[in-house]
């Protein structure tokens, strides 16, 4: 019994040594310590405040009936309001203060921060660190990329180092101070989460997205890497409670040294352009240009006088590449072409018809606005005739096309259930071209759809509240309904 015992104990005492003996593969993971560059890097960090003068009423205030003059409500608004709630008794001029961030990029006090910030500003409060205060004043703002200069008198200024936004990779940490809700000079870090994204109305900046932590005072201020290098401007976040949910973006550092040295040398930003409108390739429309994978920018519109045009761009054009840079997606080719030096000529790989081919263009200066403002006809003249497509056209005046800015089309008066509806074609549409054939007019409509296959798709163009898309069509066997 006691031999047994013994033994037990020794095999009690083996199992103990193995439960707890240390995994040569288990490493911990450190996390990054951010001490340092936030001791080498706050100082140039600064807080902006500023004050918008307010015409009128009350900002927010909604519309109130009238009130009898010897109502006692009137004494209410006259000692509260300074005004009567109708707006008969003009109010003085309001006033209201925003607050974001900056920070210094040279040490006579040249700032970085964003435009949304200084807008309609009427004075700039720039405070530092230290408690120190300057008046700022505009250099240049650029509403397009949401960058502005500013410059404040001072010598020795703290500074900050600009890095290399083009070098981060998804996954890295990255660190933001600035002043949420006036708590100067926050810090907050996370890592990057995206590169290249495209948000709605921001054709010219491929914003950084981020998981830091970004709030309403924020804005304008430095996106740093671990090396204490500014990689970014933080500008916008996205949410739908007005709070931080954990999606922040941030304009990339190597297009803001470009805006900042043209606001510096001339008051104002200059872009690359083209002269084509576009828009993305999916699945059947690859397959309808003789694509192998949906990638690049399809070109639906060349503008009259424009650089493509000399080059010799057509409509249904997919460019896949620019100045021997990849276009995965249509909103890659803005910030390409917006960056790119004027005067320089760049080459542009096409698919055109199944082909790919090279075109040389020399690029241009943006113009202020090329955009167009077409309407919709209401006239209704001739029909066409029930179709395979299943849809009913109507030819176009020659007033009318003048009004839409365009030589030829039909205008689809009607749409039902078929082929066309499950395209996207609605009422209203212009159709300008089907399977790269123009549509002159109904009789040239019905002429070329007789002759489409049922066994593929084809590409159409419409003309939809002054926007050229294309949509891929494919016919089937069933009877018109």
């Amino acid at each position: 019994m006691s031999n047994f015992k013994i033994g037990s104990f020794f095999t009690a005492m083996l199992l103990t040594a193995v439960i707890y003996i240390p995994c040569p593969q288990a490493q911990t993971v450190q996390l990054p310590d951010f001490t340092q560059l936030v001791s080498k890097n706050a100082a140039a960090v600064v807080n902006i405040s500023t004050t918008i003068k307010i015409n009128g009423s009350v900002h927010g205030m909604q519309p109130m009936p009238n009130i009898p003059e010897d109502s006692p409500f009137n004494e209410f608004f006259r000692r509260f309001f300074g005004e009567m709630p109708d707006g008969s008794r003009p109010h003085p001029d309001l006033e209201q203060e925003s607050l974001g961030s900056g920070f210094i990029i040279s040490e006579d006090g040249y700032i970085i921060t964003n435009h949304h910030v200084v807008k309609d500003a009427e004075e700039i409060i720039v405070r530092l660190v230290d408690r120190r205060e300057f008046i700022a004043r505009i250099i240049g703002a650029d509403g397009q990329s949401d960058i502005a200069v500013l410059k404040i008198d001072g010598t020795n200024l703290p500074t900050v180092q600009l890095g290399d936004s083009d070098k981060l990779k998804v996954g890295e940490w990255v660190m933001a101070i600035g002043s949420p809700f006036q708590f100067d000079h926050s810090v907050t870090a996370g890592i990057v989460s995206a590169k290249g994204r495209p948000l709605p109305n921001e054709n010219y900046v491929p914003f950084i997205q981020t998981d830091v932590a970004i709030n309403p005072g924020n804005s304008g201020g430095p996106l740093f890497n671990l090396d204490g290098e500014v990689v970014g401007v933080n500008s916008q976040i996205y949410s739908r409670t007005g709070g931080f949910m954990g999606l922040s973006f941030a304009v990339p550092i190597n297009l803001v040294k470009n805006v900042y040295q043209q606001l510096k040398d001339h008051g104002n930003v200059t872009r690359g352009w083209l002269g084509v409108l576009i828009q993305s390739v999916d699945r059947e429309l690859a397959e309808t240009f003789g694509m192998e994978r949906p990638y690049g920018a399809l070109i639906t519109k060349v503008l009259t006088d424009s650089p493509a045009e000399s080059a010799g761009f057509e409509i249904g054009d997919v460019i896949v590449t620019f100045n021997n840079r990849e276009v995965i997606n249509d909103t890659d080719l803005p910030p390409m072409v917006g960056g790119t030096e004027i005067g320089k000529t760049v080459p542009i790989d096409i698919i055109r018809r199944g082909k790919r081919q090279t075109l040389e263009v020399k690029i241009e200066v943006l113009p202020d606005d090329t955009s167009k403002i077409a309407s919709k006809s209401t006239d209704k003249p001739d029909q066409s005739p029930a179709n395979q497509m299943n849809i009913v056209v109507i030819d176009l005046t020659q007033a009318q096309l003048e009004e839409l800015d365009l030589d030829h089309g039909v205008l689809i008066e009607g749409v039902k259930s078929g082929p066309a509806s499950r395209a996207g074609l609605l009422p209203g549409d212009v159709l300008l071209l089907i399977n790269n054939e123009k549509v002159q007019d109904v009789k040239r409509f019905e002429s070329i759809i007789t002759g489409l296959p049922k066994d593929k798709p084809v590409a159409i163009l419409v003309q939809r509240r002054g926007n050229p898309i294309f949509l891929a069509l494919k016919l089937d066997d069933a009877k018109t309904q």
